[in-house]
């Protein structure tokens, strides 16, 4: 005769209370593994003016030997660098060769008929008046972009008072959230913070080849935009 054993089971389900609002969740995990823990997230942005300029300068060459459309795109570059150089600061004007390329030219029956190549010096610092005044005087290349961005002693400060906002508002959510709940407090469980910077990305300033005589000496036209830089803290924490 076989006995048949009745093995009842009982599952016991905790009731999870979920909050989305502001990104904040607040919930009570089954068994007890992690209760009355509150997920959260918050952010404090800080705008701020951009104090480093880039003007990155090039040039094009083209010809039938490889050699000469060589040395015609060196020529080229050894000059513009000399100048930079003569107006080059540490952090007010810093001088750097970008790329240099040189690629066949093919005809229509798929044979090599010629060369070309191009070259790119690159401006950057944080004084605007040297850089600019620099890019109007050097004539064997042209305008190629304008950029702007912040410095890294200016993200340093920028950063640290975004994060003291963010930790704040972290901070008095996590209070706020807490006391919603019926709790008087609450203990910091881990937490993440990261940056981002939500820079101005202005239009490039392109500059015609035959304009370029015209502005020789005369300082290239700029303006800086601004850079947001936000902080984000997310967490969690122990409701008590």
């Amino acid at each position: 005769m076989l006995q048949k054993l009745a093995i009842t089971t009982k599952t016991i389900a905790a009731g999870a209370a979920i909050l989305c609002a502001t990104g904040i969740y607040a919930q009570t995990m089954p068994h007890g593994a992690l209760q009355n823990v509150a997920q959260l997230t918050a952010s404090g942005s800080v705008e701020v003016q951009q104090d480093l300029l880039s003007i990155s300068m090039s040039t094009t060459r083209d010809g039938v030997d490889a050699s000469t459309v060589q040395t015609q795109l060196k020529q080229a570059l050894d000059t513009a660098l000399t100048q930079a150089k003569q107006a080059a600061l540490p952090g007010q004007l810093d001088v750097r060769t970008g790329n240099f390329s040189l690629y066949p030219r093919y005809g229509k029956d798929g044979k090599i008929n010629g060369w070309q190549g191009s070259t790119e010096l690159v401006l950057e610092g944080k004084d605007f008046a040297r850089i600019t005044t620099t890019a109007g005087k050097i004539q064997t290349m042209t305008l190629g972009n304008v950029s702007f961005a912040l410095s890294r002693e200016q993200r340093a400060k920028v950063e640290g008072d975004a994060q003291t906002l963010a930790i704040e508002r972290f901070k008095a959510k996590a209070l706020e959230v807490a006391k919603g709940f019926g709790f008087t407090g609450y203990t910091l469980r881990d937490v993440t913070i990261n940056a981002n910077d939500q820079g101005y990305i202005p239009r490039p300033r392109m500059m015609a080849m035959q304009a370029k005589t015209d502005m020789a000496e005369s300082a290239v036209p700029v303006e800086a935009g601004k850079s947001t830089l936000q902080v984000n803290v997310t967490g969690s924490v122990q409701m008590r």
